[in-house]
């Protein structure tokens, strides 16, 4: 089993089909489609269901996944291990973080880890749940990932980070107030993402056990909330730093009383770290 042969594999996986992994690889396709079936060869039993318009998992391919993934990822942590000890520099880190985590405090701990590790790529993606996070960290997609204190993160190392505070956005012509009582939001027309998302879940953990979120405009596009609160759509509930940044364009932002608090938690997998992710890991607190 070659590394080439999981690059393919994997690439027919995540790109849904023999054509598509062929045009991102840079590959001919005769020579990858040889490739994962001299694979398949090896193995005993066929990965993928060829189909007119594309490619799907059988059991045994299926099964092959997350193993495939790990291989890589060890491949590249022994890489970037070697080039380490021969002061190679470089290597890559790749992070996966819910959006209402990536601002703050994920931006910041990239600053000083790019200014101290200039030759490291890092790259990150942000799917919207924990769920989804933790899984791409289970399968090796992602080295490290953060993720709201809520999700479910059985079988992963990790380590809370500091708290932040939540605070209402509303729109320009609101009145300025020192605090607004949790038990006001029930009555405010509220913009947020859909339910299961980091942003909806500090809608819902606000009023937990009072009364159901006001919810006028529900967006998957976390964006989209800023200008749609100032544009006077409706009100919404984002974490300190998030909220700083509206004010700064003209919102009006106003701490609850009682204060909400929200923590996250960075995870990664047990065992061998890339020397790019102790480094970044360092940075953030020690480990367990």
């Amino acid at each position: 089993m070659e590394r080439r042969q999981l690059q393919y594999f994997l690439a027919v996986v995540d790109h849904g089909g023999f054509t598509n992994a062929a045009r991102r690889l840079h590959v001919a396709q005769p020579s990858l489609s040889h490739a994962v079936r001299t694979l398949e060869k090896e193995l005993g039993g066929l990965l993928f269901h060829r189909l007119p318009h594309g490619a799907t998992l059988t059991p045994a391919g299926a099964a092959l996944v997350a193993p495939a993934r790990q291989i890589l990822r060890d491949l590249r942590t022994a890489d970037a291990s070697v080039r380490e000890v021969l002061g190679l520099g470089g290597g890559t880190l790749d992070l996966a973080s819910q959006t209402t985590l990536a601002v703050d405090p994920l931006a910041k701990l990239l600053g000083r880890f790019r200014a101290a590790h200039p030759k490291v790529l890092v790259r990150v993606r942000a799917p919207e749940t924990g769920s989804d996070v933790v899984n791409r960290v289970r399968n090796g997609q992602s080295e490290v990932g953060l993720v709201e204190s809520g999700a479910e993160t059985p079988g992963l190392a990790g380590l809370d980070l500091a708290e932040q505070e939540v605070l209402a956005v509303l729109p320009a012509d609101s009145p300025v107030r020192d605090v607004l009582p949790v038990t006001e939001l029930a009555a405010l027309d509220l913009v947020t993402t859909p339910p299961g998302t980091a942003t909806r879940w500090i809608v819902e953990e606000a009023l937990r056990g009072t009364a159901e979120p006001r919810v006028v405009v529900e967006t998957e596009h976390r964006a989209m909330i800023v200008p749609l609160v100032l544009a006077g759509a409706g009100a919404a509930l984002l974490p300190r730093a998030m909220a700083d940044d509206a004010r700064r364009q003209g919102a009006v932002t106003v701490p609850l009383d009682p204060p909400l608090l929200r923590r996250g938690r960075m995870v990664w997998r047990a065992g061998p770290l890339s020397p790019a992710a102790e480094r970044f890991l360092a940075l953030a607190g020690p480990t367990p």
